[in-house]
């Protein structure tokens, strides 16, 4: 136990475990004691030499994320046509933010909410990943209207921002309790106002 970690210490499964934690406290509820605990580190210099401090292990906890339960986003993406990737990319939120292997909702979308002065850099964390994510859907749209996949006419700033509030808003639905066919219908809902080209 040299160092206050055992000889079988596994990061990616101790990673997993502070992101579950994260996940349903948000990174303002989580303290070191918490971290620890569900690590399997014995004591706070040893979870820093480790993973640094709180806000560096955070980091590292939203890069497990995308690479774990949020892959879904990054195969959306990768979909033939514009429509599919917004289409799958929101059933996949829809499917993610309920999975019961995890705690509900997203932790992008939750995890610095509320926060104090001394958790701005976690939120600015939190800020700069969401924004990111609405400036890959802008590109892909703009790409699609340029393609023809949709009308010229059609708004690729705006659709994005639309999609993006919907997606968020998954999130913050399956938080409190809405169940996964109510939101796969909201993403029914919302994909009847992508643009047609006889809208044009």
């Amino acid at each position: 136990m040299a160092g206050g970690r055992p000889r079988s210490f596994d990061r990616d499964a101790a990673l997993d475990r502070a992101l579950e934690v994260f996940w349903r406290q948000g990174y303002e509820g989580t303290g070191i004691s918490d971290l620890t605990k569900a690590m399997g580190i014995n004591n706070a210099p040893s979870l820093y030499h480790a993973f640094g401090n709180k806000e560096q292990l955070f980091h590292q906890v939203l890069d497990r994320y995308t690479d774990g339960p949020a892959r879904y986003i990054r195969e959306a993406m990768a979909r033939p046509t514009a429509r599919d990737a917004v289409e799958a990319l929101l059933h996949g939120a829809a499917d993610a933010t309920t999975d019961p292997e995890h705690p509900r909702g997203c932790i992008t979308v939750q995890g610095a909410l509320p926060f104090s002065p001394g958790a701005q850099a976690a939120h600015d964390e939190l800020t700069a990943r969401r924004a990111a994510g609405e400036a890959a859907l802008r590109k892909r749209l703009r790409r699609a209207r340029k393609d023809g996949e949709i009308p010229a006419s059609a708004d690729p700033d705006r659709l994005a921002r639309y999609f993006t509030t919907i997606y968020q808003g998954i999130a913050v639905q399956a938080a409190g309790g809405a169940t996964r066919k109510q939101l796969h219908q909201i993403v029914d809902t919302a994909m009847a106002v992508w643009p047609r080209q006889d809208d044009a």
